[in-house]
């Protein structure tokens, strides 16, 4: 039955963020990119743009009301900055992030979103292979 239910879980998760996404590019003529979203605010450069940092806050807000405060980081807060970092950093070298090219990419059928796509899950695929058998030797 968990099975079942963690499937149920993915599905209905999916359906929210491409609803999210196409609700956002509909009404407000956006993408829902996140990392070009928080870059935006960051930079300051969000002008007349409340509804970024909103976009932001209904991000972390479900976490940290639902439980977030309750996961323990494996490697600690440094170990969280560090991967946090490197995200940012692989984001701007890919010019955009899994839900930008993921979900907004490829609905508008981008190749270089597919190419990206295709090139983080095969990396995603590799790491949980790895870190689950280790490597072959």
């Amino acid at each position: 039955m968990a099975m079942a239910s963690n499937w149920l879980y993915a599905l209905a998760g999916g359906l929210r963020i491409g609803g999210g996404a196409a609700l956002l590019l509909l009404l407000n003529g956006k993408l829902a990119g996140i990392s070009g979203v928080a870059a935006d605010v960051l930079r300051g450069s969000a002008g007349g743009g409340a509804w970024r940092i909103a976009f932001l806050l209904g991000l972390v807000t479900p976490a940290l009301v639902f439980g977030l405060r309750d996961v323990e980081f494996a490697g600690g807060p440094r170990w969280l900055a560090t991967s946090g970092l490197l995200v940012g950093l692989g984001t701007q070298i890919g010019s955009g992030c899994t839900s930008g090219h993921g979900v907004c990419g490829l609905s508008n059928l981008s190749a270089r979103s597919l190419v990206a796509t295709l090139t983080f899950m095969t990396a995603a695929m590799l790491t949980i292979f790895v870190v689950r058998h280790g490597l072959p030797v």
